[in-house]
């Protein structure tokens, strides 16, 4: 992309307002919609800097942190590269080697590691009720830290996945597909399919199918959730859902049949989770310690699971797509039959043949993280970058922001 284009797009951001500035990117849904193009318009601009090699270090100094309370590949590094880009400094909270197991307070802990940090990342996503929860608690106390004068500077809280929403996914996704789609107003019209599969395993978060159906309804696509009966989702996304559908005249549709899901789609996303009533029992369970009962709802959700096999993304049933031709989307990782377990969400044929699509996929997060962190901390995203690309040197965000 030349630079004359780049300029297009921090003309188009700079004719945005949005809502993030000195604040935090929680859940996508409760956003405007000038926020997220916002978010959409800067990430396009970062990777394209990137490509032309371009510094974009907005920051002469500071930290950006990462809370995992979960395992994770994809998001741990892409938040670490999105604040290298910046310039930032990265490190990560062990919880384990901290003061929290002696007692220490939520509101103690998130002003005691903000310090001079400018970003804090936080992916808790495995019990229903707690995530979000625990993103807004640490927001809260650095609002509070803050407009005291103990933190010289407030930091954006960035939800790297809860247990309602993963929105630097859900943004990617929407990123690549806009991509190959010719932009957002060509996802109008076009039919998605987030799907259940089946997986071997049990207790995957329900955030991901949350957040796409929340987020690409807004676009006029038709949208189909589809999974067996009892793997429901949790109320407030899909209310977002039908609310966007209804705005953006285009639809949300539930149903249990996977066919019917494919049968015409523009795009798949076949991805396993568990269901809402089991994933509420597990954190009962867990936050109990009851050790017994917990070993038993693993065996019957795994038993369950067992029964919808058929629900994995095969050539046959890729054949009713669109022309046969797709797009396949997935997170990562995806259980390939054949290849990471015996049976799972994907053939290994489908898979393969898509692989290096979702590596495109996933490789749109580090700049939607960076995106985030630009938006939240800068108050003239535009000009900043615009000034990164006039000099070909670093633009700095003002020691007082």
């Amino acid at each position: 992309m030349s630079d004359g284009k780049i300029q297009g797009l921090l003309e188009r951001l700079a004719g945005l307002d949005h809502e993030l500035h000195g604040g935090d990117f929680l859940l996508s849904w409760r956003f405007g919609e000038n926020t997220i193009r916002s978010v959409l318009l800067a990430a396009r601009a970062l990777e394209e800097m990137a490509r032309a090699r371009v510094p974009a270090r907005m920051f002469e100094s500071g930290l950006g942190l990462a809370i995992f309370r979960d395992h994770s590949t994809r998001t741990r590094y892409a938040f670490r590269a999105a604040c290298n880009l910046l310039g930032l400094m990265t490190e990560e909270l062990n919880e384990e080697t901290s003061q929290i197991s002696h007692g220490e307070t939520v509101r103690e802990t998130a002003t005691m590691i903000s310090f001079l940090t400018e970003a804090i990342g936080i992916r808790d996503d495995m019990f229903l009720g707690a995530g979000h929860v625990y993103m807004a608690e640490v927001a809260r106390a650095l609002e509070e830290s803050h407009a005291a004068g103990v933190l010289l500077r407030r930091p954006a809280v960035i939800n790297l996945q809860c247990d309602l929403d993963h929105p630097t996914q859900s943004l990617a996704d929407l990123l690549h597909l806009a991509e190959r789609c010719g932009g957002l107003e060509g996802l109008r019209g076009r039919k998605l399919a987030m799907t259940w599969a089946y997986s071997p395993s049990y207790g995957k978060p329900l955030s991901v199918p949350q957040g796409v159906v929340a987020l690409m309804t807004r676009f006029g696509m038709d949208v189909t959730l589809a999974f067996p009966e009892g793997y429901d989702l949790a109320a407030e996304p899909l209310a977002a859902a039908r609310h966007f559908a209804a705005q953006s005249s285009g639809s949300f549709t539930v149903t249990h049949s996977l066919a019917d899901a494919f049968e015409d789609a523009d795009a798949v996303y076949p991805k396993s989770w568990a269901p809402y009533v089991v994933m509420e029992r597990r954190t009962e369970l867990l936050r109990a310690r009851r050790t017994a009962e917990l070993k038993d709802l693993e065996r019957e959700a795994l038993a369950e699971n067992a029964r919808h096999r058929e629900w994995t993304c095969t050539r046959d049933l890729f054949a009713r797509t669109r022309g046969g031709n797709a797009l396949y989307m997935h997170c990562l990782p995806a259980d390939v039959s054949g290849v990471s377990c015996a049976e799972g969400e994907v053939s290994e044929e489908v898979f393969e043949r898509h692989r290096l699509d979702t590596y495109r996929q996933a490789s749109r997060k580090p700049f939607v993280i960076a995106a985030m962190i630009l938006l939240a901390r800068c108050e003239n995203p535009a000009a900043a970058l615009r000034g990164c690309l006039v000099r070909g040197r670093p633009a700095r965000i003002p020691p007082t922001s």
